[in-house]
This record gives structure tokens, sequence and C-alpha cells, in this order.
């Protein structure tokens, strides 16, 4: 295969997979909490032929989120809750460890237990569930994630912060996990009855999408241009 090919090939499939960052984004552009996902793209050396014949191609090396703060909006849920700073809250993941999110929608499960929009449990500090009453009739949650009912304080949601945000790796359901168990969140406030919006910006998003479209399309032509030259050359080397 020519070179050609090979650095053309490569291209469109870190612009593929570039793709379905930028329409995951926009289909979780109303997604409370969520944070858009991006490429990280690179430079990769290769050497097919054992030689001085060094091809440079791309390669998708990993991925960031944005980590702009997305819009305060009121709902006037108490269960709601939106975070104001870089923390981001503890939820009991399936497999037993700590998943994190910015998503503060949260209900009580049957149990009374507190949960987030996937039936999670939601961690307090120490990593265990919260339980709120039955019966409560004033459930409030203060700046540090205290949460309470008319007859005194019932747990605090865990809300941590970390050194290095882009070490956190997407788990699903707009969820993160992380080696680093992160320290009690000292920058970030607790805000109840709001939610915090998607940072995605669906214009920028659909412009980047146009672009990657049409890179995509005309590496596919020029790809088609070098496939008929080399059937060309070998028919009239081939008298074909």
């Amino acid at each position: 295969m020519e070179n050609s090919i090979y650095v053309g090939l490569s291209q469109q499939m870190a612009l593929k997979t570039n793709m379905d960052f930028i329409a995951n984004n926009i289909a979780n552009m109303s997604t409370s909490g969520y944070r858009g996902q991006h490429m990280l793209f690179e430079e990769y050396i290769a050497d097919p032929l054992g030689g001085d014949d060094e091809l440079s191609m791309v390669y998708n090396r990993g991925q960031y989120q944005d980590t702009t703060q997305g819009s305060l909006q009121r709902t006037e849920n108490p269960l709601d809750i939106a975070l104001e700073g870089p923390g981001y809250i503890g939820v009991q993941a399936p497999n037993g460890q700590i998943a994190y999110t910015r998503a503060g929608e949260f209900q009580l499960s049957a149990e009374g237990t507190l949960v987030n929009s996937n039936g999670r449990p939601i961690a307090d500090a120490g990593g265990a569930s919260i339980t709120i009453p039955p019966g409560s009739r004033e459930i409030k949650i203060d700046e540090k994630g205290f949460v309470s009912n008319e007859d005194g304080q019932l747990g605090q949601i865990m809300v941590v912060e970390f050194e290095n945000i882009q070490t956190l790796e997407p788990y699903g359901h707009n969820m993160y996990l992380n080696k680093d168990q992160g320290q009690l969140a000292t920058n970030t406030r607790v805000k109840q009855g709001q939610l915090e919006g998607s940072n995605v910006q669906p214009i920028m998003e659909m412009t980047q999408m146009v672009e990657t479209l049409r890179t995509y399309q005309s590496i596919t032509r020029t790809l088609q241009s070098e496939n008929d030259r080399l059937r060309t050359a070998i028919q009239k080397l081939t008298g074909g």
C-alpha cells in the first residue's frame, strides 16, 4: 500500500472518533451537569518498511473534558442541587467504587435512600448512603452538603475536589471514576433547589461537526484519486 494511503487512513480513523465525541456532546447539550468531552491528537511516526521511509500519521492520544462551569438553573425542587466551584458529587457505583458526577438531579428510592437519576445511591462523606426518614416535611441541604430535616442532620453529601480534573475517566451515565479519591471540597458550594446546565456550546459543536465532515470527505476524494492513479499505473505496466 502506498504511503499516502496509510497517512490518509490514519486521518480518517481519527476524524471518525472525533465525530463520535462531537455527536455525544450534542446529544448531551441538555443533560444536567454534563461537561463536553474533546479529543487529543498526536503525531505518530511509523516505519512500515524497516528503513528510512518514515510516515507521519495521526492518532487520538486521549481525551479531556471542558471544565467550564455550566449555568445554574433554579428548579425549587429541594432534592436538586448544583455545585458552584470545581467539586464533584460522590455516587456509589455498581462495582462498589465511588463514582463522581456534577449532575444533581436527586430523588428518593422506595426505601427513602437519596439516589441520582439512574437510581444509584448518593454517597455521604464516608462513602455510605443517605436515608431520608419517611414523613419528613422539610428537607434542607446547606452549602457544605449537610442534609437535614425538621428533626436534625441526616448526613453530608460527599463533595470532593481533585488536583487534576483531567485524570477523571468517563464511566457512563454522566459519571467518572478516578484512582485518586480526591479531597473533601473547600472551594465548592452546594446550591439547593438548582441544577447546573450542560456546558456544551451547540453552535461550536455544530461548526466542528461540519468542519470534521468536510475534512473527512476531502481525504476520501484524495484516497480515491490516489487509487485511480495506482490502477492506471498498474494497467500501463501490465499492458492491461
